[in-house]
């Protein structure tokens, strides 16, 4: 499923516009991330957890080349499900 695919299931369940749920779901994307730059998380209760973690520093490999190359540090989103989601898929 896309985005678009989403917004026209969003609109047909909620029984609002198109338009309107293409701002609520832009609204909602616009928030998660806001939260998540600010370093806390997003947690929604029964479909999980949106966080950021901790990438540690590393050496790594040039594919080409096979000479070790320093990949740095960074900070990655996450997403940890939780247990009505799990449920559900399972």
């Amino acid at each position: 499923m896309n985005k678009s695919e989403l917004i026209d299931a969003v609109a047909a369940a909620a029984d609002i516009p198109k338009a309107a749920a293409g701002r609520a779901l832009d609204a909602m994307i616009d928030s998660v991330t806001d939260t998540l730059k600010n370093g806390d998380q997003v947690v929604l209760v029964g479909f999980g957890t949106f966080g950021v973690k901790e990438r540690a520093a590393r050496t790594g490999r040039n594919p080409q080349t096979g000479q070790p190359i320093e990949i740095k540090a960074a900070k990655v989103p996450s997403f940890k499900a939780g247990k009505a989601l799990k449920d559900a898929v399972n």
